[in-house]
């Protein structure tokens, strides 16, 4: 599918007729279609290549306010002040968003996006029931997701979701998503009796992990923080 040429087309062509006729008397007859030749063919973008572009650009939104966000507050930050860390204006963040809610609501889902495929990629080399449990435990602390931003963002992100019923959709699908990992990996490693308290256990965990990231002026240490999650892990499977 490619956009229109036909103007791009009727430009060359108009042009080509201008400079024949100023230099006729000079060259005589030219060929038309020989002169065409020599101007530049307009590219053709198909519709795949726009999407891309588009794509790329609702990025570094989304990085805009992520950066803008950890320094001004989920709830304060304005639609200029992400304009600003993006180079652009709010009006252009509207047009692709139509509101900043859209907007920091696109940004959760890619932080959520970023988690799913972390969890994806962890599984494709675990085997065992234990494995996998560590395959989704960890792809919370990858060196790609857990960032002091990214910390920063998703806590504001907690706060907020009671309040805003697009925030509180992605909070329950991310919790269930998370919920029905650990069950199904739980249930063949502990007691039925303790299995609840395990999966509230490592889920807690998780959370006070990212939030005391959040809060800390320390450096996020994201190897250290998977070998620790992968103890706590050992310590309550052990248990029985």
């Amino acid at each position: 599918c490619y956009t229109c040429i036909s103007p791009f087309k009727a430009a060359r062509q108009a042009l080509a007729e201008k400079v024949i006729y100023i230099n006729k008397n000079l060259y005589g007859h030219i060929n038309f279609d020989i002169f065409l030749e020599i101007l530049p063919e307009p590219r053709q973008i198909t519709c795949m290549e726009r999407r891309s572009i588009r794509d790329i650009r609702n990025s570094e939104f989304i990085q805009a306010t992520l950066q803008a966000v950890q320094q001004k507050g989920f709830q304060n930050v304005t639609l200029s002040e992400i304009a600003a860390y993006a180079s652009t204006t709010a009006a252009s963040i509207t047009y692709h968003f139509g509101s900043k809610e859209n907007l920091l609501e696109a940004t959760m889902r890619h932080l959520l996006e970023l988690l799913r495929r972390e969890v994806i990629n962890n599984l494709k080399e675990a085997k065992t029931p234990k494995q996998r449990l560590q395959a989704v435990l960890t792809a919370n602390f990858s060196d790609s997701l857990f960032t002091k931003t990214h910390c920063n963002v998703w806590v504001q992100f907690w706060s907020a979701a009671p309040y805003q019923p697009a925030l509180a959709r992605l909070q329950k699908i991310n919790r269930s998503r998370v919920a029905s990992h650990l069950r199904r990996e739980t249930q063949l490693l502990v007691a039925s009796e303790r299995q609840h308290m395990v999966e509230q256990a490592l889920q807690s965990y998780i959370d006070g992990v990212w939030i005391s990231a959040a809060q800390s002026t320390a450096v996020i240490d994201a190897k250290a923080a998977r070998t620790d999650i992968n103890n706590l892990l050992d310590l309550l499977v052990s248990a029985g």
